[in-house]
């Protein structure tokens, strides 16, 4: 499991950049591609949006790994 704490300033981050930021995809194209293919769930709930905000306590799994959205 990771955990992506957002930085002070900051109310979310967006689904495609968490998977790079967890290091679940190498890119941006890649993290594009599956969540096109319905491979990424938020909140358990597939969602096919890249920029799909993501707020603290929002849960995301790929590839049977999850990451954890905290605030400071």
């Amino acid at each position: 499991m990771e955990v992506i704490q957002l930085r002070g300033s900051d109310d979310f981050i967006k689904l495609g950049q968490a998977l790079k930021a967890a290091g679940l995809v190498e890119s941006g194209s890649d993290a594009k591609q599956v969540i096109q293919d319905g491979k990424v769930t938020v909140n358990g709930e597939v969602d096919f949006r890249r920029g799909r905000k993501l707020y603290d306590g929002d849960t995301v799994e790929y590839n049977n790994e999850k990451i954890i959205i905290k605030k400071n």
